[in-house]
């Protein structure tokens, strides 16, 4: 399996993150610093769901799951990232 036919089966776990991402960034009292730790452990439990029911899902164990399902995941706040650090190139607004 490479690396284009891996990106279909992980990326809902990565839109479910940015969303998840994004709803706890909206709650005044969850520090920044956590939402990254936070959005982790949805990943990894989405991760062992996604091998139950994500056919052709690359993980056939529990612990490669998580992993899985944590970069795959974690992938959402990097895209985040890289949407902030691209609008503030074009001169937008930071404060995301």
């Amino acid at each position: 399996m490479n690396l284009t036919d891996l990106f279909p089966i992980v990326a809902p776990i990565l839109v479910i993150c940015y969303l998840v991402g994004l709803l706890l960034k909206n709650i005044p009292s969850i520090k920044d610093e956590l939402i990254p730790c936070i959005v982790g452990i949805v990943d990894g439990i989405l991760g062992v769901v996604g091998m139950y029911i994500i056919i052709d899902y690359p993980a056939k164990d529990i612990m490669t799951a998580i992993a899985v399902g944590i970069v795959s995941g974690l992938a959402s706040t990097g895209t985040h990232q890289l949407y902030k650090q691209l609008k503030s190139l074009i001169g937008g607004d930071s404060n995301d």
